[in-house]
C-alpha cells in the first residue's frame, strides 16, 4: 500500500519511465510509531547508482509526502526470499532525517548553477560530509544576491540531515551580536558557554563586522575554541577577506586558514531558469520576452526575488493576472539595485499595526492571548517568507528558545489547515507583508 500510495504521489513529478528505472526495484518499509522510513536496495551496484543519479529527488519528494519528524534509513540488502520479510540482522548503512529545519527552500538541488561556480559547489557539499572536519574554516565569498546565504542554509540541512539540528549554530552577525547583548545581557562567559554546546558553526556576512568592531575580538575566541575541538565552522562573505581592512589581523588570518571558494556572477542563462522555477512555483504568468527583460535587467537572484514578488503580490491583490501594462508600470516603479526589502522587522511592524500592539509587545514576554497569537503568526510569517531557521526566530524574538518558535510554526500551520478563518488572515498578512512601502 505504502509504495504505490508513493509512486502515484511521485507520478506527478517523473515520468513512468523514470520511476521504473530507480523506484520500483526499492523496497520500503514503513514504521509510524518510530516515525521510520527503511529503504532496502536490491544490490550494491543499484545503492551507488541510486545515491548519484536519484537519491535527491527521492528524498525532496518524500518530505512533501511524509509529516515532519520522520528518519530514512537506507540498506543495502535483499528482502528475504521468504515471505518478503527483511531479515532482522540488517543493518542501515546511512540514516537521514528528513525534516528541513533551515527552510525547504534552500537545498543543494534547488541551487542553480553552471560549470562556473562548480567549484564552490563541489566544495561545500565535501564539507559537509560526515567525518573530521576536511576543510576548516570554510568560507564562501560572493557579491550580494549571488546565493551565499542559500548555500549556507542548504550546508546547514544536509548536515541536520544526519546531525541534531540544535547543534548547529547558523546565524548573522547582527544574530550573534543580539545573543551577546540581549539574551546574556552582555554576559560574555554565560555566552560562550552556550555557544560552547554547538558542534557546528555557521556565521553569514561577515563584512557585517565593520559595524561590531568589540564583536572581532570575541569571534577570536570563540574561533580558537571551535578549531582546537576539531568543530566546523562555515562563514560567507560580499568580499574578498584579505580586502578587509577593517579586521582584526588575527580575525582576518583565522579566516584565512581553511579553504576560500568564490561564487561567480551568476549568468543569463542560470537567471532565467531561477526565473522560470519561481513563475511555474508561483504559477505567475509572463510571456518569454518579459523573462528575458527581468533577467538582462536584474542581475541576481535577490533582485528577481523581488520584482517576482510584487508582480505575484499584484497578481494576488488584484484577482487577475498581470497584464503587459501592468507589467511595464511595475517595472518602471522598481529600483533596478533594489530587490525584496522584507525583514523581520517588515514582518512585526505589518502585525504590530494589524492587532494594535507595538514592536515591543510581539517581541516581549506578555502572554496575553491576543499578543501570544500576533506573536505566533508573525514567527510562522518570517519562516515562511524569509525561511528564518528556529534558533533565528527565537533570537529575533527577544531570545526566546528555539523551542517557542517550533511550537509557535507549528500551531499556526495546524490551526491554517482546520480553521478557515485564520488562513484567511494568513493570507491577508502575508500581502502585507510583500507590498509594504512597495
Amino acid at each position: 500500500m505504502l509504495k504505490k500510495a508513493l509512486r502515484d504521489h511521485l507520478s506527478h513529478s517523473f515520468s513512468d519511465q523514470a520511476l521504473r528505472q530507480w523506484y520500483d526495484p526499492l523496497t520500503l518499509v514503513m514504521s509510524p510509531t518510530e516515525k521510520r522510513l527503511s529503504v532496502y536496495f536490491p544490490h550494491p551496484f543499484f545503492a551507488k547508482w541510486f545515491q548519484l543519479n536519484a537519491q535527491g529527488d527521492f528524498e525532496n519528494a518524500l518530505r512533501q509526502y511524509l509529516d515532519e519528524g520522520y528518519k530514512l534509513d537506507y540498506t543495502t540488502r535483499a528482502a528475504s526470499r521468504t515471505g518478503g520479510r527483511m531479515p532482522v540482522s540488517a543493518s542501515s548503512d546511512r540514516v537521514k532525517n528528513l525534516d528541513i529545519p533551515f527552510g525547504q527552500q534552500f537545498t543543494f538541488e534547488s541551487y542553480l548553477h553552471n560549470r562556473k561556480n562548480e567549484f564552490p559547489i563541489a566544495s561545500a557539499r565535501e564539507v559537509v560530509k560526515q567525518g573530521a572536519p576536511k576543510y576548516n574554516p570554510f568560507v564562501l565569498c560572493g557579491s550580494s544576491g549571488s546565493g551565499k546565504t542559500h548555500l549556507l542554509r542548504a550546508m546547514a540541512n544536509e548536515i541536520a540531515r544526519h546531525t541534531d539540528p540544535e547543534s548547529i549554530f547558523l546565524g548573522t552577525v547582527e544574530d550573534l551580536a543580539a545573543l551577546y547583548a540581549v539574551q546574556f545581557e552582555g554576559d560574555l562567559y554565560g555566552a560562550r558557554r552556550h555557544i560552547s554546546r554547538y558542534v557546528y558553526f555557521m556565521l553569514d556576512d561577515v563584512q557585517r563586522f565593520r559595524d561590531f568592531p568589540l564583536l572581532q575580538e570575541e569571534m577570536v575566541i570563540l574561533f580558537n575554541m571551535f578549531h582546537d575541538a576539531g568543530r566546523q565552522m562555515i562563514f560567507t562573505s560580499t568580499g574578498i577577506i584579505s580586502g578587509y581592512d577593517f579586521l582584526d589581523p588575527k580575525l582576518k588570518s583565522r579566516l584565512e586558514w581553511g579553504l576560500i571558494a568564490q561564487i561567480k556572477p551568476q549568468d543569463l542563462d542560470i537567471r532565467v531558469r531561477f526565473v522560470q522555477q519561481r513563475l511555474k512555483h508561483d504559477r505567475l504568468r509572463i510571456s518569454k520576452e518579459q523573462t528575458f527583460m527581468l533577467c538582462q535587467r536584474f542581475p541576481d537572484f535577490r533582485n528577481l526575488q523581488g520584482i517576482l514578488t510584487k508582480l505575484a503580490a499584484y497578481r494576488d491583490l488584484m484577482s487577475r493576472e498581470v497584464t503587459d501594462k501592468d507589467f511595464e508600470q511595475i517595472l518602471a516603479h522598481t529600483d533596478d539595485k533594489q530587490g525584496s526589502s522584507i525583514t523581520p522587522d517588515t514582518v512585526i511592524a505589518v502585525i504590530s499595526e494589524h492587532f494594535g500592539l507595538n514592536h515591543k509587545d510581539i517581541t516581549g514576554t506578555k502572554r496575553h492571548q491576543k499578543i501570544v497569537q500576533a506573536r505566533q503568526l508573525a514567527m510562522f510569517i518570517c519562516r515562511q517568507l524569509l525561511g528564518s531557521s528556529y534558533p533565528s526566530l527565537g533570537r529575533i524574538f527577544g531570545g526566546k528558545d528555539h523551542s517557542t518558535a517550533m511550537y509557535a510554526v507549528k500551531k499556526v500551520k495546524e490551526l491554517q489547515e482546520s480553521n478557515r478563518d485564520t488562513k484567511l488572515l494568513v493570507t491577508e498578512l502575508k500581502k502585507k507583508c510583500l507590498t509594504k512601502d512597495s
